[in-house]
């Protein structure tokens, strides 16, 4: 796993599942995380900044997030801000505190929480499968030895292979999550 074009695509191929890995972060299991609101967008001076970058989030138990403004006048822009994101969520302003109480989730909510997760699944995968066959088609132009080149995509389709079954665990993981009552 040495050879330049590998390297590129062992990158390109982790930088997938990270994102796939990312996506799947965001999507609501009835278990409170910082990730479900990090990427709301707040009006906040003049322009609209997530709302990582304007305050403190913590989750100080299972089902609520709390939401520290680093600025106490933006109170009302988070609060407004996680009202228009539509996440079903339903902020309640406590002093110069924001806490989102995480609603129970119904069986069918579980259910498009999984179909959500299944399509970013199939998504990251496809990715690099596209991966894949740039770097097959990057090792075709390079014109290697015969011998060499069969290595090579040997190697590409066992690290295609690998990262393909790491978003299939994962995915697997993310149902049994989202399906846990």
């Amino acid at each position: 796993m040495s050879h330049p074009i590998l390297t590129d695509m062992s990158a390109k191929m982790k930088k997938a599942l990270d994102h796939t890995l990312h996506e799947f972060a965001a999507i609501h299991t009835g278990k409170a995380t910082p990730a479900m609101v990090e990427g709301v967008m707040v009006e906040a001076y003049g322009s609209q900044m997530r709302l990582r970058v304007c305050a403190a989030i913590t989750t100080p138990d299972a089902r609520l997030i709390q939401i520290q403004p680093w600025d106490a006048g933006l109170t009302k822009a988070i609060e407004k801000a996680i009202q228009v994101a539509n996440l079903g969520f339903n902020p309640i302003v406590d002093g110069k505190v924001i806490r989102v109480p995480l609603p129970d989730m119904s069986r069918e909510r579980r259910l498009e929480f999984v179909k959500t997760a299944s399509r970013l699944a199939e998504e990251g995968r496809v990715h690099i499968r596209n991966i894949r066959r740039e770097t097959i088609e990057a090792v075709k132009k390079a014109k290697f030895p015969e011998d060499e080149a069969k290595r090579v995509e040997k190697d590409v389709q066992a690290a295609t292979d690998r990262f393909i079954k790491d978003i299939g665990d994962h995915f697997t993981a993310k149902e049994k999550e989202l399906l846990a009552v």
